[in-house]
């Protein structure tokens, strides 16, 4: 069950976002194959950005939360299919994308219907 949140400079259009959404969904599916229903992105914009002591500048920073047990392979997959998303959903420089990967212990992730992600088996 990854969720994912996705922080943004402000600027984007809608079509730019929502590419960005869609591209980072399939994205998460096919670098670790999670299945699309267990899928969760929030998107947050922010007006005010710094980078390397430039203010405005563009960056796209996920943060993505998954329950403990990925390979250290498919956490370099999702990585580098993340980057290339965000960089082909709004044209933002890939060198301008990180990716923070933040594992959860199976009795810290709340699933379907209000039990662990261990009570449901995974």
């Amino acid at each position: 069950m990854p969720i994912i949140t996705a922080q943004l400079a402000a600027g984007y259009s809608a079509a730019q976002k929502t590419a960005l959404l869609e591209h980072a969904t399939q994205a998460i599916a096919d670098s670790i194959q999670a299945p699309l229903p267990s899928i969760r992105i929030f998107l947050q914009e922010s007006q005010e950005t710094i980078v390397a002591g430039k203010l405005g500048a563009d960056l796209l920073t996920f943060i993505a939360y998954l329950i403990e047990g990925r390979t250290e392979a498919q956490k370099a997959a999702l990585i580098l299919a993340l980057n290339q998303a965000g960089s082909a959903s709004i044209g933002i420089s890939p060198k301008d994308i990180r990716v923070i990967i933040q594992d959860v212990p199976k009795t810290d992730m709340g699933v379907a219907d209000g039990i662990s992600a261990k009570q449901a088996g995974r």
